[in-house]
């Protein structure tokens, strides 16, 4: 007999949870004007080393913190403490993905009042992070160089589900002989008019264009 049914229900009823916590933390981060900026991409495509630049250059002048999520070790939070920038790693074990109330566990220490910004990095995959709203005003998909130019083709429901598209270590471009009209254009077959940045974490081209991009969007 097919179990299929009641695996659906099960999975309808884990994201109306999910998504019941994720409006008390959208609520709780509109109280508080913190800003929170979501960002998932496969293994490898620079997300950490942009995040850390990010957090570095944006607290010179505004106060930001940073949760990251990983299977098992706290590598990547330890990168990103170097920022000087509060940081909580947390471990999902054999859970790919963040989940709101991992979140909300994670901030039960944190002062909302004290941040403007805060980032959760999710755990490297393209898959499962679609489904799980965390409460951010902000979702960026990352994409590298050194992936290849059909990410958004095989990966399109990652994409609809984010907002803005940026595409990382750029300094690599030539090297792997990236196709920029390519890629754009796969991005827009998938999510018409989704914005796109190129940054370099190694070299720093296009990170005050999303410093700015960002300033932007903070409350008067």
């Amino acid at each position: 007999m097919s179990t299929e049914p009641r695996l659906v229900e099960v999975r309808r009823n884990i994201l109306k949870h999910n998504d019941v916590i994720a409006a008390e933390l959208r609520k709780r981060f509109r109280e508080a004007g913190v800003y929170t900026v979501s960002l998932v991409s496969s293994p490898g495509s620079g997300k950490t080393a942009f995040l850390e630049k990010t957090l570095s250059l944006l607290g010179r002048n505004h106060r930001v913190a940073a949760l990251v999520g990983d299977l098992a070790t706290e590598n990547d939070a330890a990168r990103l403490r170097r920022s000087q920038a509060p940081v909580k790693q947390i471990t999902t074990g054999t859970v790919c993905h963040l989940e709101a109330a991992m979140v909300r566990g994670a901030l039960d220490e944190w002062n909302l009042d004290d941040l403007d910004f805060l980032f959760i990095e999710n755990v490297g995959n393209l898959v499962c992070p679609s489904s799980y709203d965390l409460g951010e005003n902000l979702r960026l998909v990352l994409l590298s160089v050194t992936e290849g130019e059909d990410k958004p083709l095989k990966y399109p429901t990652i994409f609809n589900t984010a907002d803005v598209a940026v595409i990382t270590k750029i300094d690599l471009a030539g090297a792997v002989e990236f196709d920029w009209e390519t890629v754009l254009s796969n991005i827009q077959a998938v999510r018409p008019k989704m914005e796109v940045l190129r940054v370099s974490a190694k070299t720093g081209e296009g990170l005050d264009e999303w410093q700015r991009f960002l300033e932007a969007r903070l409350r008067p």
